[in-house]
């Protein structure tokens, strides 16, 4: 019986892991979204962020060129990226994302992160 237990447990193990926690997250459906709710306003050409900073989120391929002062995203490396730093409002205050308002929502920061960790791909 102790084995039947042992192998039903390992068998559960395996399956959280190997599906739960490595859904790919998807640029396109998941983050692109995200990114065009609450950045999009003052992150594209001519907007007050745009302005200050050189970051535009209008396409895969500004996010990841960063700012004018370097990468915001460092793929593999939520730890390292600084967008997360802002978006969790871990900043000085005054350079905090979304810029006067709110932390996003846990959920969008998790997702942004996990992307992030699966190597930030415009997938």
């Amino acid at each position: 019986m102790f084995k039947n237990n042992s192998f039903v447990i390992l068998s559960a193990v395996i399956l959280v892991l190997t599906t739960g926690c490595s859904r790919d997250v998807s640029f396109k459906n998941q983050i692109e979204p995200i990114l065009t709710k609450n950045c999009l306003s003052c992150h594209a050409t001519g907007g007050p962020g745009y302005e200050k900073s050189g970051f535009r989120v209008d396409s895969y391929e500004d996010l990841m060129k960063g700012t004018k002062f370097g990468a915001v995203i460092i793929p593999n490396s939520s730890l390292t990226s600084s967008l997360v730093m802002l978006i969790e409002h871990k900043a000085d205050p005054s350079i905090n994302m979304p810029h006067g308002r709110d932390p996003l929502p846990r959920k969008d920061i998790d997702q942004i992160k996990q992307w992030i960790d699966q190597g930030a791909r415009d997938n």
